[in-house]
């Protein structure tokens, strides 16, 4: 394969993935789906050229990192925080900590019964990965949606990634230790220094970045910037510090300015410099992200084989974790958002987390009896039930829609009365 042969793949696949967002918007089938359905497409002819056995999981796990950087700083420069959104963010966060707690144990507790040989902490570090709602799936595919419902996923999906995230680092950390010997791992005291000190950590170094950007004149400063943001990234993870904070609160610091430079700070921030810095780094995390994303699912759907699909155990195990992933969350939205919960209650893929954090589960937690065909049709499965949802809510709108033009408004003539009258 030369170059130019590589140009020319590399760029029919981004204009395909531009024409699957556009049918995504028309007819609501995640632009996802198609991504990974063009993979598995690609595999026939990687077997032609006999590179079918290339691995291709480094160049996944690079984009999976990028991705979720971008994918998360983009969810955090959309959050307003007002007072008016401080209950809906509030509720956003409850249902996906409880969502992502509750279905962890019901996919932990599924796992264990038909694979006896997972211990409690295994089981629970296969079912995190399984329980994180996709940001990357979800974001793209609820533009359409009312506004309140459109905020509620970009919250839910964003606090799902993050929460989903640490959650997995805490409990891998507790196994790592107990290997090397240790009795009851980091603890949770260790586990909430550790975020409390990331938090700090990402306000200092987002005050900073933001007043040092502004004075930079240069017109390439805000590809510095994404570097400086990805280093930063990078460098927490070395550190074991809950590194997405870092992206997020970076977000919502820009996004969210005038909040956080208050009292004596605010005569150092130059507002007109720092919002043309949030303009320029918004529209370069949606392309990145759109680029990112794109790659990502076509590597992934490179890798993976629809045989595992039939499989009737994966199938059975799979439907399972699918069923408790929507009872869950049917009660959590009945409970906290009321009657009014369609389609948001099947609005619940699972996508680039899963499939990043599968990856990334140490050698001391891997159980043999584990099939990564349940994560394939976790990943299609979620994404089917929600393509259908969003197509009937679409129809449900059009209807709506359509019934009132066809009752229109009624309108008569109307005189206005002279003097004389009034006096009579």
């Amino acid at each position: 394969m030369n170059p130019y042969t590589l140009i020319i793949d590399t760029s029919l696949v981004v204009i395909l993935s531009f024409f699957f967002g556009e049918i995504a918007k028309r007819t609501n089938i995640p632009a996802v789906l198609m991504l990974i359905f063009l993979g598995i497409a690609m595999q026939s002819l990687l077997d032609f050229l006999e590179l079918r056995d290339y691995d291709f999981f480094p160049i996944l796990e690079v984009l999976g990192i990028i991705g979720l950087i971008m994918i998360v700083l983009e969810a955090a420069l959309e959050l307003e925080l007002k007072p008016e959104k401080y209950l809906p963010i509030a509720k956003s966060f409850v249902i996906a900590l409880g969502g992502l707690f509750l279905s962890a144990w019901a996919a932990a507790s599924i796992l264990r019964f038909f694979i006896p040989e997972m211990s409690v902490l295994s089981a629970w570090i296969y079912a995190t990965p399984l329980s994180i709602l996709s940001s990357a799936i979800i974001i793209p595919s609820v533009s359409d949606l009312r506004l309140d419902k459109k905020e509620f996923h970009i919250y839910e999906s964003t606090f799902s990634d993050i929460l989903g995230i640490m959650l997995f680092y805490f409990l891998t950390g507790q196994i790592e230790h107990a290997a090397a010997g240790g009795e009851h791992g980091n603890g949770l005291a260790g586990f909430a220094g550790t975020t409390l000190l990331t938090i700090v950590v990402s306000l200092v170094a987002s005050y900073a970045i933001l007043l040092v950007f502004q004075q930079i004149k240069s017109h390439t400063k805000l590809f510095l910037l994404i570097a400086v943001l990805l280093l930063l990234y990078a460098i927490g993870k070395q550190l074991h510090l809950s590194s997405l904070i870092i992206i997020l609160v970076f977000g919502l610091v820009i996004a969210n300015m005038k909040l956080f430079f208050q009292g004596p700070i605010k005569r150092y921030l130059n507002l007109r410099k720092a919002h043309q810095i949030y303009e320029g780094l918004h529209v370069i995390t949606m392309e990145t992200a759109f680029v990112v994303r794109t790659f990502f699912f076509v590597v992934f759907g490179l890798t993976i084989s629809l045989a595992s699909l039939l499989d009737p155990v994966v199938a059975l195990i799979s439907l399972l974790i699918i069923a408790s992933i929507y009872l869950v969350r049917f009660v959590l939205l009945r409970l906290l958002v009321g009657k009014d919960i369609l389609p948001q209650l099947f609005i619940a893929p699972r996508g680039l987390i899963t499939v990043l954090l599968f990856y990334a589960i140490p050698e001391t937690a891997m159980v043999e009896g584990f099939k990564p065909g349940i994560l394939l049709f976790l990943i299609i499965g979620t994404s089917l039930v929600m393509t259908v949802a969003m197509v009937w809510e679409k129809q449900r709108s059009g209807k709506a829609i359509k019934k009132a033009e066809a009752n229109a408004v009624g309108y008569a003539k109307w005189r206005a009365p002279k003097v004389d009258e009034l006096l009579e």
